[in-house]
């Protein structure tokens, strides 16, 4: 079960697309489950969202050194600068998700349910699982992300 494509925002459609390539049925990656916050562990962050006013949310990934933003249309107020200034930090480039990637999400439910910045950073380069030897260089490219250094809100 990918639990990063548990959250109600266009589940469907993320549904869609991931059972056309193949991925039906349980598997270690792109699996959607057979509806939206079906796993105990997604059900939990999504209750746990509810019950704060959080003003922006991080969702940490690895692979690919970029940052995906926004949600379909949905542009929160100072999402894109807010960005912009993690994409400096960490010098990572901030772009909008892959269609195909772009569904189902715990940052794409945020910003649909908030409309408030939501940001999914894929840290580090290389294949899943990424070795433990970039941790460092993760970390280093990414503190001041995790100290929201410079953000206003």
């Amino acid at each position: 079960m990918d639990l990063n494509l548990q959250f109600p925002a266009d589940w469907n459609e993320a549904k869609k697309i991931k059972y056309s390539q193949g991925f039906n049925k349980p598997s270690p990656r792109d699996f959607v489950g057979y509806s939206s916050l079906s796993e105990p562990e997604a059900l939990s962050i999504y209750n746990f969202t509810l019950l704060h006013n959080f003003d922006l949310t991080i969702a940490y990934h690895t692979q690919g050194q970029e940052i995906y933003w926004n949600f379909q249309n949905i542009n929160p107020e100072n999402g894109y600068s807010i960005g912009q200034k993690f994409s400096a930090f960490s010098g990572y480039t901030l772009t909008d998700a892959p269609y195909n990637s772009s569904f189902a999400g715990y940052k794409d439910w945020f910003i649909q349910n908030y409309k408030r910045p939501g940001y999914t950073i894929e840290a580090g380069l290389g294949e899943n699982p990424l070795p433990i030897s970039q941790f460092k260089e993760i970390y280093k490219d990414n503190l001041d992300i995790l100290l929201l250094k410079g953000v206003v809100l």
